[in-house]
């Protein structure tokens, strides 16, 4: 019997495993593709192959610029280019190759489905390319927080009226794509998820410093500059680890001279799984950029809670909602290095109280772990393929 045909569109997918870009669209995409022949049509990044075949998985990156700088889609397309503005450039030849790459699949394989991460450009792209494929929209953010214009707005509501259904990160995201113009019956709270099956068991160590990590892309919504000036206030004896990279790397080593601050780089999802475990509390101190672009679940977040890891966290929406302050972990104001700093000297002063926040956010993180929201999606699939 046929398996249904699943066509994934993504803009951030790792060129290789343990490569240090997020894993949440192919964590994802691997679950869907137990369920449904699935290409992932994502755009080339360094170290990328151009085909590769894993099961019923398929990954096809297409190249949108001439390879020496072909960078547009290698992090965070949005802060890339606040980062460079030359990099513009690329955005239109990215969008007309992404278009192209679609038509060529579609019209080859004609899918039952087309799931498209991000309302632009992919949502987008589906629309116009697959108009007559039943299609879902998943926003993580930042296409709905930072790009805001009002030919951009127009774009998006014309994108999510015409989607099957869109998935969105928090409660606030489903009010703005309601507020786009679609039905609110077709849009549902649906983060991705954390995959949870390689949990490193936490390494208990009853002195030392206090060991805090934070892991996250090297940008400003990521909140590191709080998280610094916060050190410069804590009273306690702690050791920071920064695990990530960016175009903010240089400025935050400047800002954490004099701090005892390592900065570890990106690291594979196996080094990354044993600093949670090591960790005695994750810092995520995530903060509304300039640009109006934020977090609207970060899977760090999910990831820490799931290894027993006690949390600190921002209260932004999506966080606030996964976290139960004081149950699952601590929230602190956004932006504010005073409250952080006196949250961090507590915890720090109390083992036993991190010990038992960490029970707890283990337990309340198997309800987002990536088989739990896998399921989810592609019961979600299923529906609009009928």
């Amino acid at each position: 019997m046929s398996r249904p045909r699943l066509i994934v569109l993504a803009s951030t997918y790792p060129g290789r495993p343990g490569d240090g870009t997020p894993e949440f669209v192919s964590d994802l995409a691997r679950r869907e593709a137990e369920h449904f022949d699935t290409i992932a049509l994502v755009p080339a990044v360094p170290g990328g192959a151009t085909h590769e075949s894993e099961g019923r998985l398929q990954v096809r990156r297409f190249r949108y610029f001439p390879a020496r700088w072909e960078r547009l889609a290698h992090g965070a397309i949005i802060e890339n280019l606040r980062q460079d503005r030359a990099m513009w450039v690329q955005v239109p030849c990215l969008v007309l190759a992404e278009a192209l790459a679609t038509l060529r699949t579609v019209r080859r394989h004609r899918p039952d489905v087309v799931h498209a991460h991000w309302i632009v450009p992919q949502g987008l792209v589906a629309t116009v390319c697959a108009p007559r494929t039943p299609r879902l929209v998943t926003t993580l953010g930042g296409d709905l927080y930072a790009l805001d214009s009002p030919l951009l707005r127009r774009l998006k509501g014309w994108v999510v009226r015409r989607a099957g259904h869109v998935t969105v990160m928090n409660e606030e995201m489903r009010r703005l794509v309601i507020d786009l113009g679609a039905a609110p019956e077709k849009v549902s709270v649906m983060p991705m998820g954390a995959d949870l099956s390689g949990v490193v068991p936490r390494v208990e160590r009853p002195d030392g410093p206090v060991r805090l990590l934070f892991v996250g892309r090297l940008v400003e919504k990521k909140g590191l500059h709080v998280l610094l000036e916060a050190l410069r206030l804590v009273r306690a004896d702690v050791r920071l680890t920064v695990v990530g990279d960016g175009p903010l790397r240089a400025q935050s080593e400047r800002a954490a001279e004099g701090l005892p601050v390592t900065f570890a780089g990106q690291l594979g999802r196996t080094a990354l799984r044993q600093a949670y475990a090591e960790a005695d509390i994750v810092v995520v101190p995530s903060v509304p950029a300039a640009s109006g672009d934020q977090d609207g679940l970060p899977v760090v977040l999910l990831e820490a809670m799931g290894t027993g890891c006690a949390v600190v966290a921002s209260a932004l929406a999506g966080i606030d909602e996964a976290v139960r302050d004081d149950v699952d972990g601590v929230l602190t104001a956004p932006g504010d290095p005073a409250a952080l700093a006196r949250a961090l000297d507590d915890l720090a002063a109390d083992p036993g109280r991190r010990a038992e926040l960490g029970r707890s956010a283990r337990e309340r993180a198997t309800e987002f772990s990536a088989d739990a929201v896998g399921r989810r999606y592609v019961d979600l699939l299923r529906s609009l393929t009928s």
